[in-house]
C-alpha cells in the first residue's frame, strides 16, 4: 500500500510556474522552455523529498508545461534534450524506486460533452497529460465522468463512446474514471465501466457525499482493475463535517480507518486530498511501517 499527495509540497514551499498568453507573445515560446524546465526540477526536488520520506505515491501538476495545448505554445517538449534530461532523471527514480505517478486534468477536461470543440479540447488536453506521465514513468490519469447536460443516462453513455473510439490506446491505457461528489456516483461510473472498460478510481468522500443511499461493494471496483494494476483510491475528510464537499486541511484517523475496513486487507494506493498535502500523509505512513 502506497500513501502519497498531490502537486505541493508544504514543507519545500513549491510553486509550479505558469505564464499569461500575452507574456508567450512578448516573450516567445523561450520563456515556456524556461518556466517548464523550472517546473521539472521542482518536481524532481518533490519526488526526492518524498523519497527521504517514506512517500511512494504523487500526483504531479498539471501546470508542468505552461501553456500545453494553447496554439502559441509550437515548443516540442516531448522531444527536448534539457526536459528529456530531467524527465530521465525523474523516470528512474520512479522506476527505481517503484513509485505510482499520476496526474489529474482539471474540470475543463469533458470527455462526455455534447460540443464537439469541447470533446476535441479535452482529448488534447489528455494527449498533453499521456506524453507527460509517459515520460515521468507514471501510470495515471485520473478523470471525472463531466455534466449530466439533462440527461445523466445519455451523458454516461457518450463518455462510454468517446472513450472507446477517440481516445488513443496509450491513454486508454492510464485513463481511470473517479466518481464525483455532486453527479456521477460510483454506481454510475461503474455502469459506464460496463459500456466502455474504464478502470474506477474510487473516491470514498465523494461517495460519502453522493451515493443515491447505495453502500460499497469493493469487489466491483477491484473488478474493475482487472488488467491495470494495483486500484487507486481517494480520501479526503470535510472541512466541518462528514459531508462537507470542501477539503479538510488534514485526514482524520477516522476516514482513514473507514478505508481501511472496506479495504478488509485488498491491497490499493491511496492519494490523500488535503489542504496540508505532505503533512497529511506523514503520520499514516509512520503508522504503517510499524504494522
Amino acid at each position: 500500500m502506497r500513501l502519497g499527495y498531490a502537486c505541493m509540497n508544504t514543507e519545500l514551499k513549491t510553486v509550479f510556474k505558469t505564464l499569461r498568453v500575452a507574456t508567450a507573445e512578448a516573450q516567445g515560446t523561450g520563456k515556456i522552455k524556461e518556466l517548464t524546465l523550472k517546473n521539472m526540477e521542482t518536481t524532481l526536488q518533490i519526488i526526492q523529498w518524498n523519497l527521504v520520506n517514506d512517500i511512494y505515491f504523487y500526483r504531479a501538476s498539471s501546470s508542468i508545461v505552461p501553456l500545453s495545448t494553447h496554439p502559441i505554445n509550437d515548443w516540442k517538449w516531448w522531444e527536448d534534450d534539457d526536459f528529456l534530461f530531467l524527465a530521465g532523471q525523474i523516470r528512474d527514480l520512479v522506476e527505481t524506486h517503484q513509485m505510482r505517478i499520476s496526474v489529474h486534468p482539471g474540470q475543463y477536461t469533458v470527455l462526455n460533452s455534447p460540443k464537439q470543440e469541447v470533446v476535441e479540447k479535452s482529448i488534447l488536453d489528455l494527449e498533453y497529460h499521456d506524453r507527460l506521465i509517459t515520460l515521468l514513468g507514471g501510470s495515471d490519469i485520473i478523470l471525472h465522468t463531466g455534466g449530466a447536460y439533462g440527461d445523466k443516462e445519455q451523458a454516461k453513455i457518450r463518455f462510454a463512446e468517446n472513450y472507446r473510439t477517440m481516445l488513443s490506446d496509450s491513454i486508454k491505457q492510464r485513463l481511470r474514471l473517479e466518481n464525483d461528489d455532486k453527479t456521477f456516483t460510483l454506481r454510475d461510473v461503474l455502469d459506464i465501466h460496463k459500456l466502455c472498460g474504464v478502470p474506477i478510481c474510487f473516491d470514498i468522500h465523494h461517495h460519502n457525499c453522493n451515493n443515491d443511499g447505495e453502500a460499497v461493494d469493493f469487489s466491483e471496483i477491484l473488478a474493475t482493475w482487472e488488467g491495470f494494476g494495483t486500484p487507486k483510491i481517494h480520501i479526503s475528510t470535510g472541512k466541518e463535517g462528514f459531508t462537507d464537499l470542501r477539503h479538510h486541511e488534514l485526514v482524520s484517523q477516522k476516514d482513514f480507518q473507514e478505508l481501511l475496513a472496506l479495504l478488509n486487507g485488498t491491497d490499493a494506493d491511496i492519494m490523500f486530498e488535503a489542504k496540508l498535502k505532505e503533512q497529511s500523509v506523514l503520520p499514516f505512513v509512520r503508522e504503517l511501517e510499524k504494522k
